[in-house]
Order: C-alpha cells, then structure tokens, then sequence
C-alpha cells in the first residue's frame, strides 16, 4: 500500500554534539533534532535525529536521518521508526535511501515493513510516501 501525505517542519534545532576525535573535513558535520508534522494519508507528527555534512552556502552535502512518527498510516494508529539519507549537490536530491526500521510498529502498524521517499516541489511544499504493508 502506499500512503501520501505532506509535511511541515515545526523545530530544527542544532545540537552541541560532535564527532570525538575532531576531525577536519571539507564540510562540517552537525547533529540537530527535527519535530515535523504530517497530513493527508500520512497523518501524525515525528521526532528527528538529524545528522549532516553540509555547506550552507553552496548547498552541498549529505544528510542521514532517524525518525520515530507517531500518528496513522490509512486512518491506522501507531508508532514506528524510519531511516532516510540524501546527497545534494545544490539543486538536486541523488543516492537517496528511505526504509522503514524492522520491528518498530506498534498498535495497528504493528509488523509494518516497507519503504519510502520524500520530496521538495519547486513550491516548498514537503511531500512523503510509504510503501508498505502489515505483515
């Protein structure tokens, strides 16, 4: 099944953490934490650990992503864990990876399985899929 919903981004906030040793790199890596919140198929909200390496300026980087959501997938109720990386060169979104974590369902996605994508329309609107099932 797929569920469609979009997304709004309520808190970005950077943390103090990182990497131990200190290592220099071309980009600089930083850890935030994301509160989002969905609607459509897609209805609830989640809570993000974000980690990047990324050039403000250029628009350069990766980012790798670990969700917990909490809401409905087709009006069904629980919680479950998902993971998502994307590399960007600028202007666009490649080696994208999107899955939902294995035995991290409960109440009525309970044994939720599958994966995902998002993306940013020219817009700014912020669209996300799961391809799922219940097993």
């Amino acid at each position: 099944m797929r569920a469609n919903g979009t997304f709004t981004v309520k808190a970005f906030t950077p943390t103090a953490l990182k990497p131990e040793p200190d290592v220099t790199t071309g980009l600089p890596v930083g850890v935030a934490t994301i509160e989002k919140h969905f609607e459509g198929e897609v209805a609830g909200r989640s809570a993000t650990l974000f980690t990047s390496a990324y050039d403000q300026a250029t628009g350069v980087g990766t980012y790798v992503a670990m969700e917990s959501f909490e809401g409905a997938l087709h009006g069904r109720e629980g919680a479950f864990n998902f993971a998502h990386s994307a590399t960007t060169s600028g202007s666009d979104r490649t080696a994208e990876f999107f899955t939902i974590v294995p035995s991290s369902g409960t109440g009525e996605l309970a044994g939720i399985a599958g994966g995902g994508g998002m993306a940013i329309e020219a817009d700014g609107t912020h669209r996300i899929w799961f391809d799922y099932h219940l097993g």
